[in-house]
């Protein structure tokens, strides 16, 4: 299922198989919420800015349509006529990110809904439940997210909960899967570490966690709101307790610089909304650092947003054509600028695959990880 083919330093080159397919890593997997990424992108598109994977949410497809739905129609796969690799969360950062509207008991958290109030009810079978019958290649496993700054207490106790939702998740997972009508009997789970920005929880979770047999363990609970720096020193505290056989998946993270920077500490998955969040509003991502298409710089800018992009929107379209349908409202500007920026995000971990394969990523690191946090020159 998972094979580290070559390292540098914590950084690592692999190959990951599941039911739909192959995927190369380090990967970034491209979000689609709803089954479908937000600026009119379909499936389709993602096959031609190169996405390898593609991530759904549970508790919004639980929602609308229902999965129930979603499972009479074949599966997520089918529905939304995606032939390769799903994630699905657990639901369990939307959950807990409706503070004011949730209450958390050992058997789950009951919630209203964001859409019109209504009680709902969400457990680790529940979610295990949902996930099956969209048919996702991942589960993810049911855990609390805890925001940050948090209480050592509170982080600690939520972490010993999530850890037994771990054993209820793992348990229930199987028996869906060998059950006859099982939409896909390949499905996968991958377990979440938890602990707030509490070093010797994380390690504990993280030690705790790698006993359950998982085909995957994830970092949750981080890019919250916690210093960059401390996210990093996390997950330097987290990987060396990490099954080295099994993939690695930072959850949320993040910008260009980030995935180098977790790379470098041995991640292999990432996705973040914020890519696709930020074309939107046009802020995109070049290789000489990010800019925003709405200044008046690009006005008269006769140039691609990015001369060395391939993607539909740079092939086509001039900086100042895409400046005008931001200014103008026009809905070809947000779908234009998410392609270019999961295009680039995409190509950015080719690149970063590549430098592995020719052992340059300390190089690739050095020259890219602050450039591309930085603005680029108009």
């Amino acid at each position: 299922m998972f094979e580290v083919r070559k390292n540098e330093g914590k950084a690592r080159l692999g190959v990951f198989t599941c039911a739909h397919g192959r995927v190369d890593t380090p990967v970034f997997m491209n979000v689609g919420t709803q089954g479908a990424i937000k600026g009119a992108v379909s499936a389709h598109d993602l096959k031609e800015i190169g996405c390898q994977v593609e991530l759904s949410n549970t508790y919004h497809l639980h929602l609308r349509p229902g999965d129930d739905v979603v499972r009479a129609m074949g599966g997520l796969h089918r529905f939304m006529d995606w032939d390769g690799p799903i994630l699905t969360d657990s639901g369990g950062f939307q959950v807990f990110s409706l503070a004011g509207l949730r209450s958390i008991t050992e058997e789950g958290v009951t919630f209203a809904s964001h859409i019109d109030g209504h009680k709902l009810f969400m457990g680790p079978e529940q979610s295990m439940r949902i996930q099956s019958n969209l048919g996702s290649d991942i589960a993810m496993a049911f855990d609390e997210c805890v925001a940050n700054p948090a209480q050592y207490d509170y982080a600690k106790a939520s972490c010993a909960r999530t850890l037994r939702w771990l054993e209820r998740c793992k348990a229930e997972h199987d028996r869906l899967n060998a059950l006859s009508d099982c939409i896909n009997p390949g499905q996968l789970l991958f377990g979440i570490n938890q602990g707030a920005t509490f070093p010797d929880l994380r390690v504990w979770h993280m030690q705790e966690t790698a006993k359950i047999p998982c085909d995957g363990y994830a970092i949750g609970g981080l890019a919250v709101g916690e210093p960059t720096e401390v996210m990093y020193e996390i997950i330097e505290a987290v990987e060396p307790h990490m099954p080295e056989d099994k993939p690695r998946y930072l959850m949320g993270v993040g910008t260009p610089s980030n995935l180098i920077e977790g790379v470098a500490r041995g991640i292999d998955f990432f996705d973040c909304v914020m890519p696709a969040r930020n074309a939107r509003h046009g802020k995109l991502f070049t290789w000489k650092g990010w800019l925003n298409l709405k200044n008046e710089a690009y006005k008269m800018d006769g140039r691609p947003v990015d001369p060395d992009c391939r993607c539909p929107a740079c092939q086509s379209f001039s900086r100042a054509y895409l400046r005008h349908l931001f200014v103008a409202g026009e809905m070809l500007a947000m779908r234009l600028a998410v392609l270019h920026n999961l295009y680039f995000y995409n190509q950015l971990m080719e690149r970063i695959r590549q430098a592995l394969e020719q052992g340059e990523f300390a190089a690739f690191r050095r020259q890219y990880a602050q450039l591309l946090a930085q603005r680029a020159q108009p």
